[in-house]
């Protein structure tokens, strides 16, 4: 990679550097798939000429922002993969707060994005590939193959026409940062936080999540297809699929997008 000092990552973390790529989580699932890439392989270019998000969704990736994507191997049950997508949320979080001034505000939106001031500096698309336990009775469970986490950090710019609005570091006044080095404070806390979560179990993350959630107790639409449900975002479950307060009952929402309810007088 021209330009860029490579930055220092954790022993079990190896770094694959790249100008350019079409999409670095792309890259990432293709290595885990076809070559076997080991645990902690991190995929990291300075610029995407097809990044996207959840569904497809394009995300803009000129120069100057972090696009990183990281193989992961945990020994655990394919049911638990979403969770890893909190822990990866938190990484960001702690990674974001010393930076930016003390009057920010950040805040994890539901499912896999991080805000500051209600916009989207941040955001984390988990993808994964299970296999079947066979012999054991499971009917159908499965454990997780490979798991690959992709991370996308607004450092100089941020796109003007999201679906959700967006903001960057520098608008933030943060302070300035290096993108290898955000990428190597980053890796750094991803694998303190994958280990607590290992050694602890989802409890410590999700308590951790909901200390700074975006929207929690507070009127919100959950649009799952194109089926909207007004409610409030009661709580998380304990396996990270969120408790939507609908008036009537408690709605558990595992997969879907949350937005804030407009409310007019």
């Amino acid at each position: 990679m021209s330009g860029a000092l490579p930055p220092r990552l954790p022993p079990s973390f190896r770094l694959l550097s790249y100008d350019r790529l079409g999409s670095t989580n792309d890259e990432a699932k293709r290595l885990a798939r076809d070559d076997g890439a080991a645990h902690g392989t991190v995929v990291w270019a300075l610029e995407q000429t097809q990044g996207h998000g959840r569904t497809g969704r394009v995300w803009a990736s000129p120069p100057g922002n972090l696009y990183c994507s990281t193989v992961l191997r945990p020994d655990c049950p394919a049911a638990r993969a979403a969770e890893i997508g909190f822990v990866a949320a938190l990484a960001v979080g702690n990674v974001l707060t010393p930076l930016l001034p003390a009057s920010a505000r950040l805040g994890y939106k539901w499912p896999n994005d991080v805000l500051v001031g209600g916009r989207k500096v941040s955001g984390i698309l988990a993808e994964a590939q299970s296999r079947a336990i066979t012999g054991s009775g499971g009917g159908g469970a499965g454990t997780l193959d490979w798991l690959v986490v992709g991370i996308g950090v607004n450092v100089a710019s941020h796109p003007s026409d999201a679906r959700w609005p967006a903001t960057n570091l520098a608008e933030e006044n943060a302070a300035p940062v290096t993108v290898p080095v955000l990428l190597e404070q980053l890796i750094g806390h991803l694998a303190r936080w994958l280990r607590r979560w290992q050694e602890e179990g989802f409890p410590i993350v999700r308590t951790a999540w909901l200390e700074r959630a975006a929207g929690l107790g507070e009127p919100m639409t959950a649009r799952l297809g194109t089926v909207e449900i007004p409610g409030r975002f009661a709580d998380l479950d304990a396996d990270g699929a969120l408790l939507l307060d609908t008036g009537r009952e408690i709605r558990r929402i595992a997969a879907g997008e949350v937005f804030p309810t407009i409310t007019t007088a």
